[in-house]
């Protein structure tokens, strides 16, 4: 595979990349540069963590990226995650990694590093602690996004920390690359800014795309950012969320009661699970409807369902019921993974009984 499509393959990724030349010159001199990517394991995973982020790994490996995914348990625990119940955390790490092993993820091109393990080193905390040096508390505030946190809130001692050890990941896992949400950007932007002055170097940062949740977006926010924050899909807020464990008839309940204004595609949760899930896994989309309706559909890009969508010809519901169905066919090996699975079912029963905290 040639340098343009590996680097279209990655641009499919990132809704922001900083910088694509950067990005050029280590695809040139790297055929398998490491990407950075970290999770909180703090509870039930949902669509946007594992449909969607199976989906932008396997473009990226496919690219010849290998990535260093750290369960970052360490960093959950001083969240607060799951009550901050460190073992409840790493059970969850654990269950994550088995919804990935189930969802299609390209696994033999990925390393799972724990933090738990990282923290043992003194080399990793004197990476935090000289980042920490060069900060202030002020610019660690301002990072509180990565948490799901605002500026707003009141932060702990530990959560001031946090973005500085994750800082600090990048640099002790040897990333060229950081790939995550664009509600980790302002982390990995200061990565890249601290970097040379510590003699370390610029990671390229490659931001994806914040899938939503399934309620109508918030109006009165104060900045874009904290409507992000409320925009996304989220475990918190189990009504907006699909899990990657929920039933059939879950995943359908929840669709027929989403957010999805008829002939408007922006802002509408249904159209972007079309987007960037169905037609991603799927070359066509069939939409089923009596003849009375227009008849059945067979739509072969985005492009074309939004066109119809905002042209009126596609009804909220008939795009809803066709949406719940091929998010079914993509959730079916993970259910069948967790039940047949003894390792993994046990794993599942415990995170259900685990308190969710934010």
């Amino acid at each position: 595979m040639d340098i343009e499509e590996r680097l279209r393959l990655i641009k499919e990724v990132g809704e922001e990349i900083v910088t694509e030349q950067e990005l050029r010159e280590i695809l040139q001199t790297k055929t398998h540069p490491v990407a950075y990517d970290g999770f909180e394991p703090s509870g039930n995973m949902h669509i946007a963590q594992g449909i969607f982020r199976a989906i932008n790994v396997n473009k990226m490996t496919k690219a010849g990226v290998r990535f260093k995914m750290l369960v970052a348990d360490w960093h959950a625990w001083a969240n607060n995650k799951l009550g901050g119940n460190l073992e409840n955390i790493q059970a969850a790490g654990d269950y994550f990694i088995e919804v990935w092993r189930a969802s299609g993820m390209d696994l033999k091109n990925i390393q799972f590093i724990r933090s738990s393990d990282m923290v043992d080193d003194q080399e990793y905390w004197k990476k935090v602690i000289r980042i920490a040096r060069e900060n202030t508390v002020a610019r660690a505030t301002r990072c509180a996004q990565i948490m799901g946190r605002t500026e707003k809130d009141s932060l702990s001692a530990a959560q001031i920390i946090y973005p500085c050890m994750q800082a600090a990941d990048v640099f002790h896992l040897g990333a060229d690359i950081t790939q995550l949400g664009m509600d980790q950007r302002k982390v990995n932007m200061l990565a890249r800014e601290i970097g040379p002055q510590l003699g370390f170097w610029k990671p390229v940062v490659i931001s994806h795309h914040m899938m939503p949740g399934l309620a109508k977006p918030p109006e009165n926010v104060s900045s874009a950012e904290e409507r992000v924050m409320a925009f996304k899909m989220s475990k918190s807020k189990p009504d907006s969320a699909i899990f990657m464990t929920d039933s059939a008839e879950e995943v359908k309940k929840k669709i027929a009661k989403a957010y999805c204004p008829e002939k408007v595609a922006e802002d509408n949760p249904i159209m972007e699970y079309c987007r960037y899930m169905v037609f991603e896994r799927f070359k066509v989309m069939e939409i089923e409807r009596p003849a009375k309706f227009g008849g059945s559909l067979a739509i072969s890009s985005y492009g074309e369902l939004e066109k119809l969508y905002r042209s009126g010809q596609l009804h909220p519901m008939d795009l809803k019921n066709a949406t719940a169905f091929y998010l079914n066919e993509m959730l079916k090996p993970v259910r069948e993974h967790f039940r047949t699975d003894a390792k993994a079912r046990k794993l599942l029963e415990q995170v259900k009984c685990f308190e969710v905290t934010r």
